[in-house]
This record gives C-alpha cells, structure tokens and sequence, in this order.
C-alpha cells in the first residue's frame, strides 16, 4: 500500500474474506482510507469490490481479517449498526420513499420534534434547506420524492449521511445513470466533502472519473488485493494491467468477415414524434453501429424493430420474409434476437438461475411432451454458458448475485441458444470493467465471422468506431449519415449526431 502516515486512517481492511458456501466472493481484501481523501476502489466484475463494501455497510459479516472505523475494531452485524458508526453507501439507484417529502427522507426515523413530541415540521424543513446550502445545490426540501432524477436522489441521500455526520461515504457506481452536468455536480459536492475531511471511496469503472475526482486507487482481482497507488503516479495503462492480470493489448478484437447478403431489412419506419424515415440494412457477418446522442432515438427504433415497440409506418424483413409489428414472438421465428439495454429489469429473471435464464427462450423447443425437467434445462444451457466462459461455479446460481460482466454473458447465451440470424444488442458493455468488455467484443467479433449479423447500439464511441463495420447515426430520431469503417471518424460521427439532417449532407 502507499499510506500517507500523517493522515488519519478513517476505514482499514486487512486480508478480510466473505465466503458464502462454496463459492469465496473475497479472498483476501484490503483498504486503507484516510480522512480528507477520495479513495477509488476498481476492478473487473467479480473482483469483490461489491463484498467488500457490502462488509463495511454491515451486510455480510467477515469470514476473517481486520476491520478497523477511526483506529478501532468493529464488526457490523447490521445496516443500522454500520450508519450508527458513521459509514453511509450512496447506491447507484437509491431507495428512497416515493411518497413522502425529501425532507421526510432525510430524517426518516429521527425526526426533530417540538413540544409535547410534534414533529417540527419547519425545523426539518430549514435544517434540510441548510444542508442543501452547504452542499451547494438547490432542492425543494418539501416536494415529494417521487419523480426526482437519479441525480436528485443521490444528493439526497448525501445530505442524510451528513446529517448524521457520517466520517466515511462509500459510492457505488453513482455516475452510470447520470449525464455530464449531473456527474460535474456530485463531483463538486464530492471533492467538498473531502475537503471537510470526511474520507470517501469512490466504485466506478470508468478511468476517466477515477482520475479526475480520486487521490488514490485501489485495484482488486480474483477478490484479492493487488495494489495501492496515488493516482498522480499511475496510468490507464497500468491499471488495466493490474486489474485483468495482463495486458490488454486490444480492447476491439476485430477480425474482418465476409459479408453475406442481407438478413435485417428496415424500410421507412416512422413512429410519430420518436423516429422518422428510418431506413437500415444489415448483412450476414457484418457488425452495424447504431450511434448517436442520448435521445438520438436508438433503443427506441432497436425496440421497434423487435417488436417489443409499436410503429405507425415502415417495414421489417430478415431474409426476405417481412416480420409483423409489434410482435417480439414473430420476430423470435423469424431469427431475431435482442439484447436490451437494462440486463437486470429487461434481459434477465433476475431471481432465476443461470440455467433456467439460458433455456427460458427455448423452453417449447427442448421440452418433450409439454414435460420439462431441471436435467433438460441444464443440457440445454451447459454449453452456452460454458462456451461464454460464465464465471460460476454451478449452473442453479441466482442470477442476482453474479457480477455484471456475467449476467451480461448470461443474456448473450440465452439468446444465442435460439440459433438466430441476427443479434440486436442494446449498450453491450454498459457497466463492465475492461477485461470482460474485451470478452464481449470478441465474442461479438467471433459470431460475426461465423455469418451472424450483428445490430450494436453503443453510448460509447471508441466502441462504435472499434467493432462496426459500417455506422448509422441518428439524431433526434432521423438517419443523418451512414458511414464505412475507413470513413468512421469520430469527427463525422460527432458532426452527424448533432447535426439536423440537412446540415449532415
């Protein structure tokens, strides 16, 4: 580790570990935090970045190793006894109460009360209006907590673990949902709350923010720890190294394809006030990039397509045979696959099991007699999630608790055990550290190879530009260019997706 000895340890973890069965999610974690510091914790998708903190919340209790808050030994056998010591986690989503008031979930369970025990109302209003000063933003501390942004929400739950004067503030993934503006602002209110001295360890996947907003940088693999560095004193580089345990020498495995002849057809699909005129084609072996900004209109015509959306006008053909609207079964026959953007809420039963995720699509096919027995289930879905390298140790795991990187390969076998001709994939490696979006772009690249046609709609660019073969750019709702590989810039995809269509030609 590198430790600033003139610096308060405010959080340290040594070699703790957290088995549950037969399954060991940590091995041997360690981090040091200190008071006035933004300490980033990365590492790939079941590293056990997630149980570790899951620990310090009191979520799971250790197996073994030290845990020490403020220089002395704890062990949290609850959520409440964690927050009571002064530890407070801002999740990716909160949970706050939809129906009452933000200041009413700020102080849930410790309201300020006047005389004869009344809840003083105004008293937690002005104390809340005063907390939200000090953080510099502005919320109505009296609306309700229904219909607040994502980014809303979190600084809400920022002003609660102030109010309780919480010393360490653990953030889980807090940006994935949030646009530029909303991540400018919790960094602001996050480098304000160090410079009180409070210490904060910072979970994110992206090396952008980790160098941005962190101090120091903690890498996990494998549930271990592996190493401490000051982020001024590091690279990317590095940290891809030390997260994967090797090098990452191409993130875009891209292997060049013959291409076939067509299989998704799009003609003049319109859908009032969301998309207009659309027109795509995609060949056998060719990967097609979907780009644009948010609210470009991309999931919205990859829904449609599908069927999972209606369309007022337009059609959709794979090989030739014309695929009915607004049906997801018609288009299951026809070939079709689709991979949605939210894994966990549209992608996966996120209470099932592996197995029974991988054969829920193909369940009338390996049945026998309408009887369908737990064996045929794992026969059918064995070599799926074995050739995805799904990181599990039995095929009945809940799908709940795997890491992000492997519900996503979860979703890709379920839906390659339908034997399609064309895969639609919605954000492919949204929230997946860098070696397994390595995976996934091989995988994708692989398949296109063996003749499928690949439909990607990806945010990031970097992606769009490494694995399609030609680009489609939407903007708000309308195709303003199409461009080959060798034209692909990240000039003329940028100028395409910000620009009206008669602007773009």
């Amino acid at each position: 580790m590198v430790p600033n000895p003139t610096a308060e340890p405010v959080l340290e973890l040594r070699d703790v570990s957290k088995s549950f069965g037969p399954v060991v999610a940590l091995r041997s974690g360690s981090l040091r935090v200190e008071a006035g510091s933004i300490h980033a914790l990365i590492g790939e998708n079941g590293a056990g970045k997630s149980t570790l903190v899951k620990v310090v919340a009191g979520v799971h209790r250790r197996d073994s190793g030290t845990f020490e808050l403020g220089g002395e030994p704890v062990d949290f056998s609850s959520t409440a006894e964690s927050k009571k010591s002064g530890v407070a986690v801002i999740y990716q989503e909160p949970t706050l109460f939809p129906d009452l008031s933000v200041t009413e979930n700020i102080f849930m369970g410790r309201q300020i009360l006047a005389r004869g025990r009344r809840i003083d109302r105004q008293a937690m209003y002005a104390e809340a209006e005063r907390l939200f000063d000090r953080l510099g933003v502005r919320i109505d501390p009296r609306r309700p907590a229904e219909g607040l942004s994502i980014a809303d929400q979190q600084i809400i739950e920022i002003a609660k673990a102030i109010s309780l004067d919480a010393r360490l503030l653990v953030m889980d993934e807090p940006t994935a949902a949030l646009s530029g503006v909303e991540v400018d602002r919790l960094f602001a209110v996050a480098r304000s709350l160090r410079d009180e001295g409070r210490a904060l360890v910072f979970i994110s996947h992206r090396f952008d923010e980790v160098f941005d907003l962190a101090d120091t940088v903690t890498v996990m693999r494998d549930g271990s720890y592996i190493e401490t560095k000051k982020v001024a004193d590091t690279t990317p580089s590095e940290l891809v190294s030390l997260m994967v345990g090797r090098d990452v020498d191409e993130l875009f495995p891209k292997v060049a394809a013959e291409l076939g002849e067509p299989v998704l057809q799009v003609r003049g699909l319109n859908r009032a006030g969301v998309f207009h005129d659309i027109d795509l084609q995609v060949r056998a072996g060719e990967i097609v990039g979907l780009a644009g900004l948010v609210g470009a209109g991309r999931s919205e015509v990859a829904r449609a397509v599908f069927g999972v959306d209606s369309y007022d006008s337009g059609s959709v053909t794979v090989s030739g045979k014309q695929v009915k609207a607004n049906d997801p079964r018609s288009a299951i026959r026809a070939g079709m696959a689709f991979i949605p953007e939210d894994r966990r809420k549209q992608g996966l039963v996120i209470d099932s099991s592996v197995t029974r995720n991988v054969a829920g699509v193909i369940r009338r096919n390996i049945a026998k007699a309408g009887l369908l027995t737990t064996s045929m289930e794992n026969r059918a879905a064995g070599p799926w999630a074995g050739r995805l390298e799904v990181k599990t140790n039995a095929l009945d795991m809940n799908a709940a608790t795997m890491s992000g990187g492997n519900q996503q390969k979860v979703v890709i076998a379920k839906w390659l055990a339908t034997d399609p001709k064309l895969l639609i994939i919605d954000e492919p490696t949204r929230g997946i550290d860098v070696g397994t979006k390595a995976e996934v772009h091989r995988l994708l690249s692989e398949l296109a190879g063996q003749g499928l046609a690949i439909l990607m709609i990806s945010s990031e660019l970097p992606e769009v530009l490494g694995m399609a073969d030609r680009v489609v750019v939407l903007c708000e709702g309308r195709v303003t260019a199409e461009l080959d590989r060798a034209d692909a810039t990240p000039e003329a995809v940028m100028h395409a997706a910000t620009h009206h269509l008669e602007d773009a030609r």
